[in-house]
């Protein structure tokens, strides 16, 4: 065992204080441009989670094998309602890298929202009809969509599914609307130099497939043509990394010894998540420079799907499908696997992933009945043997307890935490599908 966690530390670049920020400013610093050690780890989550040996005593003695990284930021109110900021870190280093998963979906679906919003004088909006193409190798076409009421496919459709089970072939419509260049571009234009969303999910494609991307054809519901984009080819130079994970990987059925390349795999570091959920919660917090460019009724309609249960709606059809989509589907932080009833009082808005050992998951969980508001981004690497691509991974047995665990825990302090003015949350009041 000693020998196999001496091992895990070498292959294992590992990567969830007291801090105010007046505005959603999680400090970050160029890949190129870190020191040897940028881990933020400040006293207050330690000592916290330390009360809790039986969750978290085995998870922080290992917190650097199992790149556990915890970020939790506090809400205070002043007398006008604006809020303010207290962040707390746990192990987030920048440097160490983990997959981002199904995290990546989220801030392509805010690209994708502001690509219609950079189109509008074309006359397309999110429910637009949207028709794709294929032109290359590994793509697909799409005409229809039998989950939509019209049975058509459009951005807000996708967007549905994408944050009420984390679909993946939607993520992919998205990409392909964007492209790969704009993706790129958009990010350094607002700062995310780190963040690279460079291919499609759950399907395998050569490095040339993912860097072209399907023609697609926007039309109104009477079937007028409104837009129409060709096949996109990026041309990009990657950013050079040193990303690889694991002590071996199965490829083409074969265990190969070694840790596996991850370096033009996605990649999206865990304060750039945690900024972009506040972001569409507080964006009068975030620098304009920094903003996702979508109209107000845009974001509410984020918001609403981050917080809506699978069980209320009716299209896509999810809530005809309780033992696959159960009420607190994709809610890993505060009830982890649990098949329950959620808590009518609570809603959590979030955007979690699970790929290649690794868990996240990046909420703002709010009380309505109680007037409590936060903020918890986190990360756990579950894969004890090491070997990646073998559909093992300790999801069970210590992803989803420790995710349900640090919500929870999180939440029993959110309550008995003393605020001097009590926060007005019928902003984040909405009324779901079903």
């Amino acid at each position: 065992m000693f020998a196999f966690l001496a091992a895990m530390a070498v292959f294992m670049s590992c990567g969830t204080t007291k801090q105010s920020a007046p505005a959603v400013d999680t400090p970050r610093t160029k890949q190129e441009t870190l020191p040897m050690d940028t881990t933020k780890s400040q006293p207050f989550l330690e000592s916290l989670l330390q009360q809790y040996p039986l969750y978290f005593g085995e998870i922080l003695k290992n917190r650097d094998i199992n790149n556990v990284q915890i970020i939790y930021t506090q809400i205070d109110r002043r007398a006008n309602g604006t809020p303010d900021f207290t962040h707390h870190y746990l192990n987030v280093n920048p440097a160490s890298y983990f997959y981002p998963a199904s995290t990546v979906k989220l801030p392509i679906v805010l690209l994708a929202l502001q690509k219609l919003n950079e189109l509008r004088d074309r006359g397309i909006d999110r429910n637009s009809i949207m028709l794709t193409e294929s032109a290359f190798s590994g793509q697909t076409a799409v005409f229809n969509d039998p989950t939509s009421p019209e049975g058509k496919p459009t951005i807000a459709h996708y967007i549905k599914k994408i944050l009420l089970v984390s679909d993946n072939d939607a993520y992919n419509r998205l990409y392909e609307f964007l492209g790969q260049q704009y993706i790129d571009a958009a990010f350094k234009k607002k700062g995310y130099d780190d963040v690279q969303i460079l291919h499609r999910l759950n399907i395998f494609l050569s490095e040339a497939e993912n860097r072209r991307t399907n023609p697609v054809k926007f039309y109104d519901s009477t079937g007028k043509l409104l837009y129409e984009q060709p096949e996109q080819k990026s041309t990009m130079k990657y950013a050079a990394r040193k990303d690889s994970l694991g002590l071996g990987y199965y490829s083409g059925g074969k265990l190969k010894s070694g840790p596996m390349d991850f370096s033009k795999k996605n990649r999206l570091g865990l304060e750039d998540l945690h900024k972009m959920v506040m972001g569409i919660i507080f964006p009068e917090k975030v620098k304009a420079s920094e903003r996702f460019k979508i109209r107000e009724e845009d974001r509410r309609f984020v918001m609403q799907y981050m917080s809506q249960y699978p069980t209320e709606s009716v299209y896509p059809p999810y809530a005809a499908d309780r033992l696959k989509y159960w009420p607190t589907y994709c809610k890993f932080l505060f009830y982890g696997a649990e098949k329950t009833m959620p808590d009518e009082n609570i809603r959590i808005f979030n955007k979690p992933g699970d790929a290649y050992g690794h868990m996240i998951d990046a909420a703002y969980i709010v009380d309505y009945k109680n007037k409590i508001e936060f903020f918890v981004s986190a990360i756990i690497y579950c894969n004890s043997d090491g070997i990646l691509n073998d559909d093992k991974y300790d999801y069970k047995t210590i992803g989803f307890p420790f995710m349900k665990n640090l919500g929870r825990v999180l939440y029993d302090y959110e309550l008995k935490r003393n605020r001097i003015i009590k926060p007005d949350l019928s902003s984040v009041l909405f009324n779901y599908d079903k």
